[in-house]
């Protein structure tokens, strides 16, 4: 089975409830293919000669995919642009900037392919189960982009107050996704680890140039190295993280409430979780009835259910869940709320014809919605295992 073949093999639309009822900020929608949402929104603030943290987004949406959703800009030009890869569309203006509370759900279009006879019949009896059962609602791997090829999380030693350990893994720890630029900067930087001149002079352009710079003064000030770090980048480290630990207790419950039987296991980032095949009357209550909060140390669990499960899977980390907190800088912290353990599509649909691209196979395409949060790629591993995406990285 094949993913992604080609960009419109995998469309995600983005649905918002902010309106164009006038304002100080223009608002747009966003159409782009093959390519990032940072990456669109520093193209945009270059051609529009913008501060990029200027530009306000509900969300982050696929890179190898054709997506639409939408931004806003303060005081921004009450028109389009157009450009390779990226299309903007001035729709009016609003009171406030978007943020992602505005997203109320997020509309799939994804065409799966190279699939033997078989291979569709029993994704499309999958699809029958799942409009019953509904899915775990499972961060997916896109999640944990910052995850190098140590596999650990950036945010657990700094958790933990190795500032060190954490900015290696910030800055030297190579990753699948690094460009060139990249790869030799990682090199450099694991050789010279701790010789920071050397570091200076062999790499005058770095990105981590500030960082750098801040170590040939203060040798070991790593705790004041990570601050330097964007704070956008440094979020996106404590995500990951809780987005883990929230998989994990996911994991946890599913395999408590679940028979050995009723599952499959599938790889998200570093770890196999568990997804259900079927579901009992009983079990599909419990599940589908749960709300389990992200973990962090603001999380209070006394006389709740739940406790044991984050204590196993915090001990298993070789953490306590008061631990699952920031000290410095004061910028950074960890989210608080609650997410569902499972998710059901809304409006799922799905049609077979032959694979124009891979003669003999067929193709199965699925129309759906999910809400906020939730990730179309954990309905494709449900019908159809791990699968292989094919579409060029145009990086």
């Amino acid at each position: 089975m094949k993913l992604k073949r080609l960009p419109a093999d995998f469309q995600v639309e983005e649905q918002i409830s902010l309106v164009a009822d006038g304002g100080p900020f223009a608002l747009y929608s966003l159409t782009k293919r093959s390519i990032g949402t940072p990456e669109a929104i520093d193209a945009i603030a270059r051609r529009w000669n913008l501060p990029a943290n200027q530009i306000a987004v509900a969300g982050l949406k696929d890179k190898r995919a054709l997506t639409r959703q939408h931004l806003t800009i303060r005081h921004g030009p009450q028109r389009g642009l157009s450009q390779t890869n990226i299309e903007v569309e001035y729709l009016g203006q609003t009171l406030r900037p978007i943020h992602a509370s505005d997203i109320t759900a997020n509309r799939f279009e994804v065409i799966l392919r190279d699939l033997t006879d078989p291979e569709q019949q029993a994704a499309i009896q999958s699809l029958a189960v799942i409009a019953a059962d509904g899915l775990p609602n499972y961060f997916d791997s896109q999640r944990f982009g910052s995850l190098g090829q140590s596999e650990e999380f950036i945010a657990k030693p700094w958790c933990l107050g190795d500032y060190e350990r954490a900015l290696w893994l910030a800055i030297a720890d190579p990753n699948a996704r690094d460009r060139p630029q990249d790869k030799d900067e990682k090199q450099i930087l694991r050789d010279h680890w701790g010789q920071w001149s050397k570091c200076a002079d062999l790499l005058p352009n770095a990105r981590s140039k500030k960082i750098i710079q801040h170590l040939v003064q203060r040798p070991t000030d790593f705790r004041r190295a990570i601050a330097l770090v964007r704070q956008d980048l440094r979020s996106l480290w404590l995500a990951a993280f809780q987005s883990h630990l929230w998989n994990q207790v996911l994991n946890a419950l599913i395999n408590e409430v679940c028979t050995p039987q009723q599952l499959a296991h599938y790889r998200i980032g570093s770890r196999d979780v568990a997804f259900f095949l079927t579901l009992d009357a009983s079990h599909r209550d419990r599940l589908q009835n749960t709300r389990l909060p992200l973990p962090s140390a603001r999380l209070h669990l006394e006389d709740n259910w739940l406790k044991p499960i984050y204590d196993r899977v915090l001990a298993a980390e070789g953490l306590a869940l008061r631990e699952v907190r920031v000290k410095y800088p004061r910028d950074s912290f960890f989210s608080k709320g609650l997410r569902s353990a499972t998710v059901q599509p809304a409006g799922l649909r799905h049609v077979g014809t032959p694979d124009e691209l891979y003669p003999g196979h067929k193709k199965l395409t699925l129309q759906f919605m999910l809400p906020r949060g939730s990730y179309a790629t954990i309905l494709v591993k449900r019908i159809v295992g791990p699968t292989e995406e094919v579409m060029p990285d145009d990086d």
